[in-house]
């Protein structure tokens, strides 16, 4: 049996079970190896954080936001460490549940100083010095610091919160952005989370960075399959493929595309990666992807920015 079928029965497995998300942490961390802290994740989303910040300068009147909302963060706050270091203020985190910890916390700072003293941090982020300093001095204290204490003087609120019912006043938020996370959002869902981004994001100079990954994710664990393998699934069988620990909602571009024009929220700028398109002709589509251009099925990555001057 391959790999991507043995994940997709025992996380299916998993998600009916209380407390799936720590107990799928343990299976990705003994068995697959998923969320161990590689030097590819880590520059990947380091590259990300550059991109957004990019992006608010261009788009807004100050060279760094005050204040950062980011949707799943996930078990290791690169991101926000990221925004941290070039000066931003106030850093919020939202997620359903809390899937960072202490240890994940000081292995992200580690990250961080090594990036430092290996000269390559510079060449993604502004660094405040002080800032620097203070991820030195919490380093060096760890043990002896509270990880509420740690979150605080990273400028970090966690949010475990319904993202479509945020505890953010109107208008208050700089910069809201995410990192691979729309495609694990059914649409359903994600369209009132859009709404409510559209609602705390600052109407003046606020800006919107959302990087989406359409790619199979079960091909990253299993190379013997094409990015594009389930798009041969009809939406009866993706669903009993699919779980809800890491589900994946196959939307392609122009998906996003329409829920971005229903909602009015503008596409300022956008890119995308694609995939290799023979490897696509090889996959017999399901129907629903069949009749749709392949030009934009083939479109495994997108980076949408949004100036929300512009929003209606």
């Amino acid at each position: 049996m391959k790999k991507w079928k043995q994940k997709a029965i025992v996380q299916k497995i998993i998600s009916y079970l209380p407390l799936s998300h720590k107990i799928n942490y343990v299976f990705q961390k003994y068995v697959t190896k998923g969320v161990t802290l590689s030097d590819e994740y880590f520059y990947d989303r380091l590259g990300h954080a550059k991109e957004h910040l990019i992006s608010y300068r261009k788009y807004s009147d100050k060279t760094i936001p005050n204040s950062c909302l980011e949707l799943g963060t996930g078990w290791y706050p690169i991101v926000p460490i990221g925004f941290f270091l070039s000066g931003v203020d106030k850093i919020y985190s939202v997620d359903i549940s809390f899937l960072t910890s202490k240890n994940r916390l000081k292995t992200t700072l580690q990250k961080f100083v090594k990036c430092s003293d290996s000269g390559l941090l510079s060449n993604y982020i502004n660094i405040v010095p002080d800032r620097l300093e203070t991820i030195r001095r919490l380093l060096y204290a760890c043990d002896e610091i509270s990880f509420n204490g740690l979150l605080q003087n990273l400028n970090m609120t966690y949010l475990i919160e319904d993202a479509r019912k945020l505890s953010l006043p109107d208008n208050s938020i700089d910069l809201v952005n995410s990192n691979n996370t729309f495609e694990h959002i059914p649409p359903d869902i994600l369209i009132p989370i859009l709404e409510e981004f559209k609602r705390v994001v600052k109407k003046e100079g606020g800006v919107m960075s959302h990087f989406i990954d359409m790619s199979d994710h079960f091909a990253h664990l299993d190379k013997s399959i094409s990015i594009f393998n389930f798009l041969q699934f009809s939406d009866k069988q993706w669903k009993w493929i699919d779980n809800s620990i890491q589900s994946q909602n196959r939307m392609r571009i122009y998906d996003y595309k329409k829920i971005y024009s229903d909602l009015n929220i503008p596409i300022s700028s956008e890119s995308f990666r694609e995939g290799d398109l023979n490897e696509l002709k090889s996959i017999l589509l399901a129907d629903k992807f069949s009749n749709k251009k392949m030009e934009d099925i083939v479109k495994s990555h997108c980076h949408f920015i949004s100036n929300m001057r512009n929003a209606n």
